[in-house]
């Protein structure tokens, strides 16, 4: 078996258009790898430089490797199995900012450079004033993007034509905008010129984007195997599923200079990704956090038995076409293809994704996932929807911790756990409703204001027959 580098493979060596904030799964197995399609099919010609963003990361097995590692894709598409693996040839290499500042800044004079895209977890696009120099290196994303980007403008002397896209991946509402704001707080505590500031606001271009891949990431379980098959020793192998999505608002027309549609990537250029955000949310998360009590408490412990269940896959099916299409406002034929890859994604055979880990923090995730669905479906339709106030009062039961003589692994604040303790030890099952509705710390208002809910919510749990 030989080593993974680039002596062992020839390959081709493009301009570097792109760097890249973090060298996590997540990029790898999701932007590298559509940036590597891109090459093979729609002629973007562009190599990746990845930065990487902590002091300890992944940054050496990468540069051992020469930048190269693998994609492995399995997973369900349209019902059929897909389990196929490619080389991503586009990463040149790794630059560790925390042992050469220099080497990191002189990146940003770099003619052919075009984009920064970045990953750097959901507290990432941070400021902090106590990053007070621009000669010594920022504790946040943004410091360290913008001592970069203000290199850029003055060695290229702020031309229009050096400005750089910004596509942030961070899963944060408006991450563009955020970055940007972030941004332009360095320059104000650095008393940078209003030059370079005007050169920040009209020349680069900060996209809003949403991002949507399951990458499991590293197969330590099956990577002997996969090693044998590849005959290399590709020690940084990306597990992800066949699915992906990536929505980003232009406002420049970057069709033209990041072909991802025309590589057949799904990449949506649109003006506006909030419909596209709901969509996800309520549809895929949604789903998932409606399914999780419901099936638990039938017996079931994983997504894909269950939505291969008979019963309760019919009911995550009815839930998601019956009663939260109807309640968004993209076209159907976006909504329904949308929800078929969900449910691929649910049965995919690879993948086993215990409902106890979705579980974590129930309460939180139903009122942003579940509930607007359930608000919105009552505010069309005049009625409740029977199959998500169904998990509503799966939800309520699931939080009494046991269920058939078992206990149930519930994880949550400790005011939240304490409440429901306190509840199932004291009061009857019409009280707990009423007094789960009523926390205004749970759910943002009384849900008791709401006509007939609360009724609604104790048939469906009296009505409910669980067998296990």
């Amino acid at each position: 078996m030989k080593p993974l580098n680039r002596s062992n493979i020839s390959v081709e060596k493009r301009p570097i258009k792109v760097l890249q904030f973090g060298e996590g799964n997540f990029l790898r197995g999701f932007v590298d790898w559509m940036i590597e399609e891109m090459n093979d099919k729609a002629g973007f010609d562009g190599d990746v430089q990845i930065i990487q963003p902590l002091a300890q990361g992944l940054g050496k097995m990468l540069n051992d490797q020469d930048g190269l590692f693998h994609v492995k894709l399995q997973g369900l598409q349209n019902g059929a199995t897909v389990d196929q693996t490619k080389l991503i040839t586009c990463v040149q290499g790794v630059t560790n900012p925390f042992e050469d500042y220099g080497a990191y800044l002189e990146l940003g004079k770099n003619p052919d450079l075009k984009f920064v895209i970045s990953n750097t977890t959901e507290a990432g696009i941070a400021f902090d004033e106590n990053d007070n120099e621009i000669d010594q290196l920022s504790n946040t994303f943004p410091g360290k993007l913008a001592a970069l980007l203000y290199t850029r403008f003055k060695h290229f002397e702020g031309s229009a034509d050096k400005g750089l896209v910004l596509i942030p991946c961070e899963l944060i509402d408006k991450n563009g905008e955020q970055l940007k704001d972030a941004l332009l707080k360095y320059a104000k505590l650095w008393k940078l010129s209003s030059e370079f500031v005007g050169w920040l606001e009209k020349n680069c271009t900060f996209c809003n984007t949403l991002v949507d891949r399951i990458v499991p990431g590293f197969p330590k379980d099956t990577i002997k195997e996969i090693q044998q098959e590849l005959d290399f020793e590709d020690n940084l192998v990306v597990m992800a599923e066949p699915f992906h999505l990536w929505v980003i608002e232009d406002p420049e027309d970057l069709e033209q200079i990041f072909p991802g549609p025309k590589a057949g990537l799904q990449v949506k250029f649109v003006k506006d990704q909030s419909p596209y955000r709901t969509r996800k949310v309520r549809i895929l998360n949604g789903a998932h956090t409606a399914l999780v009590p419901v099936a638990y408490l039938a017996g079931l412990r994983t997504v894909r038995e269950s939505v291969e269940d008979k019963v309760i896959g019919e009911y995550i099916r009815e839930t998601i076409y019956n009663e939260i299409i109807p309640t968004l406002d993209l076209s159907e034929d976006e909504l329904s293809q949308f929800a078929s890859d969900v449910l691929d994604r649910f049965r995919n055979p690879f993948i086993k994704h215990e409902l106890s880990s979705i579980a974590l923090n129930s309460i939180s995730k139903f009122k942003v996932r579940v509930l607007p669905s359930v608000l919105e479906y009552n505010s069309r339709n005049g009625n409740w929807p029977k199959n998500l106030i169904r998990s509503f009062g799966a939800l309520i039961q699931f939080y009494k911790g046991e269920s058939h003589g078992e206990e149930i692994p519930v994880q949550d604040d400790p005011a939240i756990m304490a409440f429901f303790t306190d509840q199932w030890n004291n009061s009857d099952l019409g009280t707990i409703v009423t007094n789960t509705l009523e926390k205004v710390e749970f759910w943002g208002e009384n849900l008791n204001n709401y006509k007939g809910l609360a009724e609604a919510i104790l048939i469906a749990i009296d009505t409910t027959v669980y067998e296990g």
